[in-house]
């Protein structure tokens, strides 16, 4: 029977026929002379047995590994979020304290002045960034009217209301005939 010994698993299956072989015909065997030393029949399969756990530690390892790497994979975007909103909390509840931010392992930004050039450069840009947006201020905006042009406008006139004049006798109220006065 040929096993494959380039393999970590064939070499466990080995070990593990060899340690059987072992105790079913070298039991009673004193001593057997292997690499410069003598072994009995346990300490053979003592070191056999060792491949064998080895393996199955390092496969357990492994097995152990990937579910961890799986918790992480999935609880990791919350924790990051957390901790970057904590960090926030810290820089503004200790912002003017760099001491007190170094105690929680964060520095402030130190900002270089900008140099006149610099400064040049930066009101140039702006400018150029303003012209090729055409964004305008708020009293430029004030100062564009619209213009309508293909329709006629038509101002809608109400007459002023004439002045009526009675014609016949005025009519009763609501509380009667009014008594008529007459001058002569």
């Amino acid at each position: 029977m040929a096993t494959n010994t380039t393999t970590k698993s064939g070499v466990v299956a080995l070990a593990q026929q060899l340690s059987a072989g072992t105790d079913k015909h070298l039991t009673g065997t004193t001593t057997v002379l292997l690499a410069g030393g003598s072994y009995t029949a346990a300490d053979i399969t003592a070191k056999l047995q060792s491949i064998v756990k080895l393996r199955t530690d390092v496969d357990a390892a492994k097995a152990s590994a990937q579910a961890k790497l799986a918790v992480e994979t999935t609880d990791m975007p919350a924790l990051r979020s957390f901790m970057a909103a904590y960090v926030a909390f810290v820089k503004a509840a200790f912002v003017g304290a760099p001491d007190v931010l170094a105690d929680f392992g964060l520095q402030t930004k130190a900002r270089a002045p900008l140099t006149a050039e610099a400064k040049t450069a930066a009101v140039a840009k702006r400018k150029a960034t303003r012209l090729a947006r055409n964004t305008m201020g708020a009293k430029q905006k004030k100062a564009i009217k619209g213009t309508v042009t293909g329709i006629v406008v038509t101002p809608v006139v109400t007459p002023p209301p004439a002045e009526s004049t009675p014609i016949g006798p005025s009519s009763p109220g609501p509380g009667g005939p009014t008594p008529a006065t007459h001058t002569p």
